[in-house]
């Protein structure tokens, strides 16, 4: 009888236990967590889209919470190019930030289609304590030219699709959304009570106690004659010389992403009327290059393009290139920039003897968003173990090369990367072990082969190969 009674009590523990644990599984982190505030701030004075949330979250569970999710309709999910998030303490001088990391995740609960990030807290969130986060959401190809093709004389007007509402799998007690546009020039946009415009902005809110995964789709048709410079392809190579200095080369194919361009085209009237005539197209850029630069050129297919300014100080230099001819919507140009820096200035020493590059990610040209890079760094011969050190995910791997004078060739890493905007100009590091022996290599060859010349030489000058009687 007493194996009889404990093996009921064993069973009813038992249930005890997996219904604890049903429990806390079931009270998922949208019940876990609210936000009592929510502002956002959405910039759409350039083609590239910026977001700025401001989210004040609270942990209205009983257990910690030591993650944050965020949700992204999938018509933004696949146009973002760069996500952070920070969690903010203290307010005006004593204001300090501290970054979060941020990675995709997924959700039951989260309808058909939503992309889920997981930001991860550095301490959780006990019960009825509250935190807040400041995220930056960086938006590419996210504005709709309309009309599609416009003439020389139109001004290029674009569509953005939004909602009015953020999207996120918690109950949100209050929230608020602003747009800002280039100009006051907005054609339409979507009312969705309380609406108020004013200037360049237009703010949608205050909008109180949301459910989990409410949506309000709006529109904003608005004015934007902001080049929409577009690099499809970009490709990189930072060539390394213990000699002395870094060689650059860039390889740049241009596109204008913005609305084609439709009908003839007039030199007369876009020299005379630059007010008015192909105000949406572009025909000067701005390359922010290092300080201390060298031998820069700038050529096409054609040859050396001379219309170009060289402007350098003490932090930067910056380039401005006008291509061969202005850039309309749909139109392209390829181009090359080179350029070479002092190698002291990117070339360092570790503290386990390694050798490493400390170079800039990202393209140069100022406000241009890239398809597809490709960086290449081309590290001396007889170079080993090399690798790349980068804040973000990228896709990496090494070759190898060949040059003049080389015998086992350079290795070569190489770093490749879509969808990048401006903030990826950070640095990297590419780290390596080198034997200055190796640097005795192509000078030795040189030499040996100048003395088996003059050895040859000497020999030919002293033999006698004349045909002549005995």
């Amino acid at each position: 009888m007493e194996v009889l009674s404990t093996v009921p009590s064993a069973i009813f523990l038992l249930f005890l236990c997996s219904f604890s644990i049903l429990k806390i599984s079931c009270e998922s982190s949208s019940q876990l967590i609210q936000i009592t505030s929510a502002e956002r701030r959405i910039d759409l004075t350039s083609p590239i889209v910026r977001a700025y949330l401001t989210l004040k979250v609270e942990n209205v569970g009983t257990s910690p919470a030591s993650e944050i999710l965020l949700a992204f309709p999938p018509t933004q999910a696949e146009h973002i190019a760069l996500l952070r998030a920070a969690s903010v303490e203290g307010k005006r001088k004593k204001r300090t930030t501290v970054e979060l990391s941020i990675n995709p995740t997924e959700s039951p609960d989260a309808p058909n289609g939503a992309t889920l990030f997981s930001i991860s807290l550095l301490n959780p969130l006990k019960n009825r304590e509250s935190a807040t986060l400041e995220v930056l959401l960086i938006l590419t190809h996210s504005l709709e030219p309309f009309p599609a093709e416009i003439t020389q004389s139109e001004s290029q007007f674009v569509y953005y699709r939004d909602s009015a509402l953020m999207l996120s799998p918690y109950h949100v007690k209050e929230q608020t959304t602003y747009i800002k546009t280039p100009t006051t020039k907005v054609e339409s946009y979507t009312r969705v009570d309380p609406t108020v415009r004013s200037g360049t902005e237009i703010k949608y809110g205050y909008y109180q106690e949301r459910p989990p995964y409410s949506f309000s789709p709006i529109v904003v048709h608005f004015e934007n004659n902001h080049p929409f410079a577009v690099i499809e392809e970009l490709v990189r190579e930072v060539e390394v010389s213990h000699w002395g200095s870094l060689q650059i080369t860039e390889l740049y194919q241009l596109f204008h992403a913005g609305a084609r361009h439709g009908g003839g085209f007039s030199r007369v009237e876009y020299q005379s009327r630059q007010s008015t005539s192909g105000v949406s197209s572009f025909k000067h850029l701005l390359a922010i290059l290092p300080p201390r630069v060298e031998s820069v050129y700038y050529r096409d297919e054609i040859g050396n393009i001379s219309s170009s300014h060289l402007r350098t100080d003490a932090q930067k230099s910056q380039l401005e290139i006008e291509p061969r001819y202005p850039l309309f919507g749909g139109w392209r140009a390829t181009f090359t920039i080179g350029y070479r820096v002092p190698l002291q200035d990117f070339l360092f020493e570790a503290s386990d003897g390694r050798r490493y590059l400390n170079f800039s990610f990202g393209c140069p040209l100022h406000e241009t968003s890239v398809k597809k890079l490709i960086v290449k760094v081309v590290l001396p011969e007889g170079s080993k173990y090399a690798s790349a050190i980068i804040p973000f995910p990228v896709e990496q791997h090494v070759e190898v090369s060949y040059s003049y004078l080389d015998i086992v060739g350079r290795t070569v890493v190489v770093l490749e990367k879509e969808n990048v905007v401006p903030e990826h100009n950070v640095a990297f590091q590419v780290y390596y072990k080198f034997n200055q022996i190796s640097m005795l290599a192509e000078p030795l060859m040189l030499t040996s082969a100048f003395f088996l010349l003059f050895i040859t030489c000497i020999a030919y000058l002293h033999i006698d190969l004349s045909v002549h009687k005995s």
